[in-house]
């Protein structure tokens, strides 16, 4: 029996994990400078909680933004809750990192993408209900050329 290392699932607990450090500093220190979050999760995961209007009016997915006004900022191993204005009603959201799709800082180009296998994929490629994590840093149409530089070079 042949063992592999699963690379997919050690970066996806890496980036939730990511996500967690940086809503764990907001919670303690508050958002520094421009900094901004949106965050857009699956409304439909089973630990998802949110207004039920809420859910009415996002069925699928739901996109928040954390940014000028956030309140009862709570992390745990498993998710988040936080308290967000919309239209002057105050809503408690519990976002589990399981259900977040996107995890983006507009102020430094920063983003993070977890991205599904659909169920009606190619029939060639292999079915698969893991969730492939993607790391963004920068918009695709501004990334310079990429550089190869060995590791040769930085020795003495």
């Amino acid at each position: 029996m042949s063992r592999s290392i699963d690379y997919g699932n050690l970066m996806h607990r890496a980036m939730r994990g990511l996500i967690q450090d940086v809503l764990n500093d907001v919670r303690e220190n508050g958002l520094p400078g421009a900094h901004h979050f949106f965050i857009t999760f699956d409304t439909t995961h089973p630990d998802a909680r949110l207004a039920d209007w809420l859910r009415e009016r996002y069925p699928s997915e739901m996109t928040v933004v954390m940014q000028h006004w956030f309140d009862d900022l709570d992390v745990t191993d498993t998710g988040f809750s936080v308290t967000l204005n919309f239209g002057d009603a105050p809503e408690n959201l519990y976002v589990p990192y399981d259900a977040i799709e996107t995890f983006v800082d507009p102020s430094v180009e920063f983003g993070l993408r977890f991205e599904t296998q659909d169920d009606d994929a190619a029939e060639d490629e292999p079915e698969s209900s893991e969730t492939e994590p993607v790391a963004e840093e920068e918009p695709e149409a501004d990334k310079p050329e990429a550089e190869v530089v060995s590791l040769d070079s930085f020795r003495k």
